[in-house]
């Protein structure tokens, strides 16, 4: 949205990133670390799912955007990191200190775990189902964590199938009954 505080945006990306790393965007992209190869949960739309009113954390982004950055600042200087203040705190955090703080604020004796852990949730859900997408526009569009986790595409008719069992082997065998359809009679 073009109306959104551009700190909110790189802070939550930050955030998606840490979860699920990937490729920096361009060189001078602070919000991804650069922590891992390919794609990660930024490029995979993690803020598209998240700003989505379904999920439940749409109206929450600003406040969290604003308490992580509380959290990163106090974190900083816990540790006696000086930050890049053209960038917000939880930004300027390099990868392995974002990373710790994130696993501060999700440990289960943390007050506001229930927050943090939806929100790295709805982070990887971006990343590892594109459930902001319909599958089909997802495989369409070169989803990075569908193709990236092997999730099967669609056969040429457009149904999602497997040409054989999806463990590799029959779970069980059919029963007498089921119709071409699959359905029980």
């Amino acid at each position: 949205m073009v109306d959104e505080d551009p700190v909110k945006i790189l802070t939550i990306e930050a955030f998606a990133d840490t979860i699920v790393p990937g490729e920096k965007r361009s060189p001078d992209d602070r919000a991804v670390a650069g922590a891992a190869p390919g794609a990660g949960a930024v490029e995979a739309g993690a803020l598209d799912l998240l700003r989505l009113p379904g999920g439940g954390l749409a109206e929450a982004l600003d406040s969290l955007a604003v308490t992580v950055n509380e959290h990163a600042a106090e974190y900083a200087r816990g540790k006696g990191l000086v930050l890049d203040d053209s960038v917000p705190p939880f930004v300027a955090l390099p990868f392995d200190h974002r990373t710790e703080l994130v696993r501060i604020l999700t440990d289960p004796a943390h007050p506001e775990k229930q927050m943090w852990v939806s929100l790295a949730l709805f982070c990887n859900m971006a990343f590892d189902s594109a459930a902001h997408l319909p599958t089909a526009q997802a495989f369409a569009d070169g989803h990075p964590g569908l193709l990236g986790i092997g999730y099967f595409p669609p056969d040429t008719t457009g149904e999602f199938r497997f040409p054989d069992f999806s463990y590799g082997r029959q779970l069980a065998k059919h029963h007498p009954h089921t119709t071409a359809t699959g359905s029980p009679a």
